[in-house]
């Protein structure tokens, strides 16, 4: 069953209002923000860590207008349950078949996907597994090749390969204060520009009785993505889906060179490099939102089969 919860949006009109729901799906119940037309095209945005379906309000206040937005939180993240790591498997492969009936669960059967950092490997998992719903694609700061991997990559490998002596100093630095900061903040000049909730609101998240067993064992599993790198870039290569491309360049955890990379899979992709951090949503709304909007009906003005 269904609840929902009107958000207080001064407009009045219902195709721009936000609202706030969760829906049953394995047992769970999964919190997802909508917004739009039922009818209009669907955009699916997936979220990175540690944050939730609360980063894309910007994108849901700006194109609701156009399209029907759907932004659900990963189990373990948000409003959604948060079973003990005990008791669920946090792995991106358990996290994206969770997020498969929950695109089921809605009737969702066709969609252009929007991945953002988590949202890579859970969107391209979703992706090989119903190639036929993807419309179009939207990556901004999720990685699908080792290019993007910067020296910060270092200790987490030696995590990856070892876990048990590597797991104290990965939580320190992975789940600290310092480092939820430095995800937005990166190497940016502007540092005025963000609002300091942003990386308090989600170290009160990773805070959480739990999480921190939760968010390392995810963690742990990260290997597999890199592992399954050259099979999303083959499929790109030999499918081609219209895809865009937005990358902050000021990322501590993604090099810029990923957003490139991309290009040498999908040679008529479009790439946009912005100002702005691992969030560019926090830096770039308005202009986030007037790329994916003009991308989205130029494409699917003109769809064409992935």
């Amino acid at each position: 069953m269904v609840t929902q919860t009107p958000s207080r949006a001064a407009s009045t009109d219902r195709a721009r209002h936000v609202f706030y729901r969760t829906v049953k799906v394995d047992g769970l119940s999964i919190f997802y923000r909508e917004a739009g037309r039922p009818d209009a095209p669907t955009l699916l945005l997936l979220h990175g860590f540690p944050s939730s379906s609360r980063m894309f309000e910007p994108l849901l206040s700006r194109l609701s207008g156009q399209f029907h937005l759907v932004a659900p939180d990963y189990p373990g993240f948000g409003h959604t349950d948060a079973p003990d790591a005990k008791a669920f498997s946090y792995t991106f492969d358990h996290i994206s078949e969770v997020m498969q009936h929950f695109t089921e669960a809605l009737g969702l059967k066709r969609y252009s996907l929007y991945l953002q950092d988590y949202g890579g490997p859970v969107g391209f998992r979703l992706i090989l597994a119903y190639p036929e719903r993807l419309q179009a694609l939207v990556i901004q700061n999720a990685v699908a090749h080792e290019d993007g991997l910067g020296p910060l990559w270092q200790k987490r490998h030696e995590f990856w390969a070892d876990r048990a002596p590597n797991e104290a100093a990965l939580r320190e630095n992975f789940l600290s204060l310092a480092a939820t900061r430095q995800r937005h903040v990166g190497s940016s000049p502007n540092v005025e520009n963000f609002d300091p909730d942003l990386w308090t609101d989600e170290f009160a998240f990773l805070s959480r009785p739990g999480e921190a067993d939760i968010q390392s064992d995810l963690f742990y599993d990260y290997r597999t993505n890199v592992a399954s790198y050259p099979a999303w870039q083959a499929w790109l290569r030999q499918h081609h889906p219209a895809t865009l491309v937005i990358w902050g360049k000021y990322d501590p955890s993604f090099q810029v060179a990923e957003a490139e990379a991309y290009r040498l899979d999908l040679p008529d992709a479009e790439i946009h490099i912005l100002e702005a951090g691992h969030f560019a949503l926090d830096e770039k709304p308005d202009e986030i939102a007037a790329l994916t909007g003009d991308f989205l009906h130029r494409t699917l003005r003109n769809p064409t089969s992935p």
